[in-house]
Order: structure tokens, then C-alpha cells, then sequence
């Protein structure tokens, strides 16, 4: 099982992680991406969506034309573990 992060490695992890904030009511962490249209939003799904599979490790999103909201937890652990800071970082760096 992937070891849950601590409340300190959390809010270091998000010192770097530009946009992300933890969700208010459970463990996870939330950010909204803009693109210019619809194609493009739907590009980058498509490229966070073959590094995701990669790691066996996948996103709760939605998408509405340009606009993806984004949340991420490991399931299995019941909160946030370095999984989740490993694919916001490919997430922002793919936007």
C-alpha cells in the first residue's frame, strides 16, 4: 500500500505546486486548468491521461469546453501520497 503523506509534507508539497490547494473536506488537492478552447483542453486530457495510466494512477476530472477541474487522492491510501504531487507536477508541466 503507498504510505499517506504527513500535514507537513502536504503544505511543502504544495509550496511548489502553482495553483493546487487542498480541498477543504477531505484529503486531496484541487486545481482548475484554462485553455484556449476546447481542442487544446482536450489535448492535454489526453497527455495527463496517458502518463496517469502509466502510473496506474488516475485523476477525478471534469471537463467543460476549455475548462478541466482536477482533483487528486490515492484512494487506496485514504488521502494524499507522493503519487499525487508526482502527477499535479506532470500536470502543470503538460499545461
Amino acid at each position: 500500500m503507498t504510505e499517506k503523506l504527513t500535514k507537513e509534507e502536504i503544505d511543502s508539497a504544495l509550496e511548489t505546486l502553482q495553483g493546487w490547494q487542498k480541498v477543504s473536506d477531505r484529503e486531496a488537492i484541487y486545481k482548475v486548468f484554462q485553455f484556449k478552447d476546447f481542442s487544446a483542453a482536450f489535448g492535454w486530457m489526453t497527455r495527463v491521461a496517458l502518463a496517469a495510466e502509466s502510473m496506474n494512477h488516475h485523476p477525478e476530472w471534469c471537463n467543460v469546453w476549455n475548462r478541466v477541474e482536477v482533483t487528486l487522492a490515492t484512494h487506496e491510501a485514504g488521502g494524499l501520497t507522493k503519487r499525487d504531487i508526482t502527477l499535479a507536477t506532470i500536470m502543470n508541466q503538460l499545461a
